[in-house]
């Protein structure tokens, strides 16, 4: 799956999540894809599965693109 790094960082910065949306800022590219980027993902804190948390929540409205 792939997500804009800045509706990531929206989300993170909405839940409080301040340290690891600076981690997510630092580390990942502005096109985050999971498969791609699921090591980046775990160093910064997030996994896959709290991803589709997030994303279940609709947190990211709609600019996830399969």
């Amino acid at each position: 799956m792939k997500l804009d790094k800045q509706e990531l960082l929206r989300v993170l910065h909405t839940e409080g999540d301040n340290d690891t949306a600076d981690r997510v800022a630092a580390q990942l590219p502005d096109e985050i894809d999971t498969d791609r980027d699921g090591d980046a993902l775990e160093a910064v804190g997030l996994d896959r599965t709290q991803l589709m948390a997030k994303l279940a929540g609709g947190g990211f409205g709609g600019t996830i693109a399969p």
